[in-house]
């Protein structure tokens, strides 16, 4: 880790003690304790198997689409994947330094940047079509009862949602319509060479065009690979099933056992788009406030409310990244790439 991404380390711990402080100002320190000691560890250890589980599934993922072209890539190599993963995208702005670190962490394992690049494309696709098709059943069940909650904040979500399928839409054009899509970003590039020194502008391009190529031809491979993308689709399902059904066992563990289980994971849903929207590194703020808003109404204990968000972020935020750290000292091991016919 670079000297400035241990500072922002630093900077997002102490920003969640001090929102949690925030949050628990209103509240005596002794009545969370026995909040706390009071919980089902039981159904609390439920919702930490559902973590594990959730970067367990991603590094099997991982672990399919490396060894199905590349021999000697270890499972232990594959865990360091998305524990690199929550770390950078917990320490940048939407999440954005997560695929870079993956980038890096491959090649540590000796895997060449361009099979990496597009292992974790696909990676991408996979993931965020799961995700587009989850948001989409989450608006139908939740999306009325989170804009009286959330009011002018609900939109957001829709916000969001447009952002994700667009992304999505964009990546599909490129697997079917490579020339039509590639010649749409040219067009779409070219206004901004007038703002920009032609050096730049055209380092840009070419690495955008670069990427777009090695997208094209990574779909090309996949696509005569049916089973293995159905094999990937139905473990993304699951992966993200278990991470959305963690505030529901936290819930659980709390007392709360009449809860819905599939309105708190409709919930859960559209509270991950939100947090991908706030440019603050893990929507640190946002993430703890919509969480409160949204599961006031079913947790009515205040203490007890507070105590469900802060146990739900460490477990779905800094976990993650402790976790992250942890990987980035483990030493990976080499694989032994086929030579592409």
């Amino acid at each position: 880790m670079s000297r400035r991404n241990k500072w922002v380390l630093v900077l997002m711990l102490l920003l969640g003690i001090a929102i949690f402080a925030y949050s628990l100002r209103d509240i005596k320190f002794s009545v969370l304790v026995n909040d706390f000691v009071h919980i089902n560890f039981w159904w609390f250890g439920v919702a930490i198997l559902c973590m594990l589980l959730y970067l367990g599934l991603e590094s099997w993922i991982v672990k399919v689409f490396i060894s199905d072209r590349i021999e000697g890539f270890t499972f232990k190599d594959a865990v360091r994947i998305p524990l690199v993963e929550q770390l950078f995208n917990g320490i940048t702005p939407f999440s954005s330094g997560g695929q870079p670190a993956q980038l890096f962490a491959l090649m540590q394992t000796g895997i060449d940047a361009g099979k990496a690049s597009s292992v974790l494309l696909m990676k991408f696709v996979v993931y965020q079509s799961m995700i587009v098709i989850n948001f989409i059943i989450a608006l139908i069940i939740g999306f009325r009862e989170i804009q009286d909650k959330l009011h002018a904040l609900a939109w957001l979500v829709v916000f969001g949602f447009a952002i994700h399928l667009a992304v999505i839409v964009g990546l599909l054009m490129i697997m079917f319509w490579y020339s039509f899509t590639k010649k749409m970003v040219g067009v779409l590039m070219y206004p901004f060479h007038w703002f920009m020194k032609a050096e730049r502008f055209h380092r840009i391009e070419d690495n955008l065009n670069s990427k777009i190529d090695s997208f094209y031809a990574e779909s090309v491979r996949i696509s005569g690979k049916g089973k293995l993308m159905l094999r990937v689709f139905v473990i993304t399902f699951f992966q993200l099933a278990v991470y959305y059904l963690i505030p529901y066992f936290i819930m659980l563990a709390l007392g709360y056992t009449s809860a819905n289980i599939v309105m708190v994971t409709s919930f859960h849903v559209l509270i991950v788009m939100v947090i991908s929207l706030f440019p603050i590194p893990g929507g640190s703020g946002g993430a703890e406030y919509s969480f409160e808003m949204i599961f006031r109404s079913y947790i009515t204990s205040n203490s007890k409310l507070v105590l469900a968000m802060i146990l739900w972020r460490l477990l779905t935020y800094y976990f993650g990244m402790l976790a992250g750290l942890v990987a980035m000292v483990i030493r990976p091991d080499k694989v032994v790439e086929e030579p592409d016919l």
